[in-house]
């Protein structure tokens, strides 16, 4: 008899053991790659994993530790600080320790900002695992210091060999339906599909083989996170603003269902509503709602902020759309990036000393007309077109 759990006692060692995630851990994949070039250049980057709960983040990361030979230290975001992870840092090491951070989007931009040196030092090989989208929770400094890794829900095929090599472990059979029921519930979650499973042995006399009742009372709660169609976890959000944005009240709220459901931070979703607002609602006032609700689901959290995520869904998907300024400052934006800093007309710079006044700072301000507005390359530049 053992206290670990299930999930853990199964875990892969090996890159050869590991199930799923194929454009990873497969022959052809990037971390089999990286892993076989190591041996030789004595290179390996620092990576963020991005991906679903259960979908192997943790044990590819010990793996790669393992393969690489070098101290392996845990972390997660939640319960830890900055200064823990500073004590093993190993300046200017050989062979720098592998580091796991766990939800590291669950640190502040200043805590991800002190992991910085010791990124771009080599101090650390950092890894750090999310669910939320990197480019919304990790500073942009980091990113660009790392290489973002996808990890996809497992598909039922993958899933459905975990499944049995638990139940060769275990000794134990389930029959045809008890097992397809296991697999939609899981939706894609390898860690709530061992759980379940070393629940429902647990639950029976003898290991009996395990029936559709008994996966149901060890489950007590479907998993939501993914419907059983196969839908991408991170996709419900983007469904959620088309949605709002093709003005279908109902199919928004049905997204924001699936996301409150699926345990979904009320915040994540209240900050892309307030995009949204901004992006592609005619009226001000839409700014003025989304605002609210992130507000209050910042004073009172689940369950009774999804009442106000509800609302706000509702006003934002009924409101007349228009994405006239949105698309302007973009097309702006371009003009930024592909002329640089033009020189400003200089009736409208500010003359702070003296001797920007003698050279024609601010000159002849109060005659300005707004074809003197724009640098003198783009002076007749129109980016807004208005739809009303």
């Amino acid at each position: 008899m053992t206290n670990t759990p299930l999930a853990e006692t199964l875990r892969p060692q090996k890159l050869s053991g590991f199930i799923g995630q194929e454009h990873l851990a497969g022959k052809n994949g990037v971390i089999t790659k990286l892993l076989s070039n190591q041996a030789t250049n004595n290179y390996f980057p620092s990576l963020i994993f991005w991906g679903p709960p259960g979908s192997g983040k943790t044990t590819l990361a010990r793996i790669i530790a393992k393969e690489l030979k070098r101290d392996y230290f845990e972390f997660s975001a939640v319960s830890s600080s900055i200064k823990e992870i500073e004590k093993i840092m190993k300046k200017g090491s050989l062979f720098p320790p592998v580091v796991v951070i766990d939800e590291i989007h669950r640190y502040n931009k200043a805590q991800q900002a002190k992991l910085l040196p010791f990124v771009e030092r080599g101090d650390i090989t950092l890894i750090g695992a999310t669910t939320e989208n990197p480019s919304f929770e990790v500073i942009a400094p980091l990113l660009s210091r790392t290489r973002v890794i996808i990890l996809n829900r497992h598909t039922e095929g993958e899933l459905k060999k975990i499944i049995d090599k638990a139940t060769k472990y275990l000794t134990i059979t389930l029959d045809k339906n008890a097992m397809r029921f296991l697999l939609e519930s899981a939706n894609g979650d390898a860690r709530v599909a061992l759980t379940v499973l070393e629940i429902a042995t647990n639950l029976t006399i003898n290991h009996q083989p395990l029936t559709i009742e008994v996966i149901e009372q060890a489950l007590q709660h479907r998993q939501y996170t993914f419907d059983k169609k196969g839908e991408d976890y991170f996709n419900v959000i983007s469904a959620f603003i088309k949605s709002m944005r093709a003005s279908d009240i109902d199919a928004a709220l049905y997204y924001l269902a699936r996301m409150v459901e699926g345990g979904q931070d009320p915040l994540y979703i209240a900050r892309r509503m307030v995009v949204f607002a901004s992006e592609d609602v005619a009226s001000p006032t839409a700014l003025v709602v989304a605002n609210a609700v992130f507000q209050a689901c910042q004073q009172i959290g689940y369950p009774e902020c999804q009442e106000n995520l509800a609302a706000g869904t509702v006003y934002l998907a009924q409101a007349k759309k228009d994405r006239s300024s949105y698309e302007a400052y973009m097309k702006a934006l371009e003009d930024v990036k592909t002329f640089g800093n033009l020189p400003i007309p200089l009736q409208i710079r500010n003359p702070v000393t003296k001797l920007m006044k003698d050279i024609g700072y601010g000159e002849g301000y109060e005659k300005y007309t707004k074809e003197d507005l724009l640098p003198e390359k783009l002076k007749d530049k129109k980016y807004y077109k208005s739809n009303n």
